[in-house]
């Protein structure tokens, strides 16, 4: 298991559902430059879940990347997975944080200022900070705009990720808001060429973020 201290350093986050071509999908998205990785998936009952999950965790093992599960506490404990990603309506940070130890990493997507703040009594390693665009990976939310993006950079003191619409085209954009760590979703789960799309966008990354 990698600890919490794993994600030091770590710039691309890619949160996918299941696929029929998951492990090979990993790979080519970890090869191309992908350091975290989370699986989301709505649909599968928790059985179906577990074994995907299984999967994903032993290609993310073998490329010493975090392997995070979405919503699930219990199925993360279950899996071995490195933590466990929780919405606002999801299970509790600190249910979270019993169920899978200190040493397991606990994120939190926050959509607004007020999420933000309270996450600061949360045992959380990480904040998800976005949508910045609509997406449809969250249905009827709004956009945040590359403001809310200044007011995280500014406000709180754990690491965050940006979400919602990330792509090689707006990364600088949001770089400039104070972003230094990107959640991909659509550019790689829709690309043809997993692999190259994830160097594109990851070379946009460290071009506006350095070295």
């Amino acid at each position: 298991m990698i600890a919490a201290t794993g994600l030091s350093g770590r710039r691309l986050y890619l949160c996918t559902a299941d696929r029929p071509d998951l492990a090979r999908f990993l790979e080519e998205c970890i090869a191309g430059g992908v350091d975290v990785v989370q699986l989301r998936d709505k649909h599968l009952d928790a059985r179906p879940l577990l074994d995907r999950a299984r999967l994903a965790g032993r290609v993310c093992a073998g490329a010493g990347v975090p392997f995070l599960l979405n919503d699930r506490p219990d199925l993360a404990l279950e899996v071995g997975a490195d933590g466990v990603h929780l919405g606002q309506d999801d299970a509790p940070p600190r249910l979270a944080r019993r169920i899978l130890g200190p040493g397991a990493v606990v994120g939190l997507s926050t959509h607004a200022p007020a999420e933000l703040d309270a996450a600061a009594g949360e045992p959380v390693d990480y904040l998800s900070a976005g949508p910045v665009s609509a997406t449809p990976t969250k249905p009827g939310r709004a956009g945040t705009g590359l403001g809310y993006l200044r007011y995280a950079a500014a406000a709180t003191s754990f690491p965050w990720f940006v979400t919602g619409g990330v792509t090689p085209d707006t990364v600088a954009a949001m770089a400039e808001a104070g972003a230094r760590r990107f959640v991909v979703v659509r550019w790689l789960t829709e690309a043809a060429d997993p692999r190259g799309a994830a160097r594109a966008l990851r070379a946009a990354v460290d071009r506006a973020l350095g070295p």
